[in-house]
């Protein structure tokens, strides 16, 4: 099925930003949920945000007011922006796709690390 590769991690200061880049190698339109999880070693992976086939957001309480999730349906690209970077959201972010049954049951991408310094 769809391959997802993620991009745009890496070791910023607290305040800082970032922007995470999931490519998938065929359309996205159709997906029922596309998202971003993260995990810290020893920790159970969390959901950070989602959007919706229609564009329905979700976003994880500790991210909002300071990530933005978003996707561009022609470029089969989904979006994480992520401003007023904490040390607490330092982790490994993945990329998923979720055609409706939860996504564990989905696809996922490699993860790209997301350093936040104090």
């Amino acid at each position: 099925q769809v391959q997802l590769v993620e991009s745009g991690g890496g070791l910023v200061q607290a305040g800082g930003s970032l922007r995470l880049s999931c490519a998938a190698s065929k359309s996205i339109s159709s997906i029922a949920f596309m998202g971003w999880y993260r995990q810290v070693p020893g920790m159970q992976r969390e959901m950070v945000a989602t959007i919706s086939r229609g564009g329905i957001t979700n976003y994880a309480e500790p991210v909002k007011g300071r990530f933005t999730i978003s996707k561009n349906t022609a470029r089969n690209t989904m979006y994480l922006q992520m401003n007023n970077l904490e040390p607490e959201d330092t982790a490994t972010y993945y990329c998923n796709a979720d055609n409706g049954w939860g996504p564990r049951f989905g696809f996922w991408g490699q993860g790209t690390q997301v350093t936040v310094s104090s």
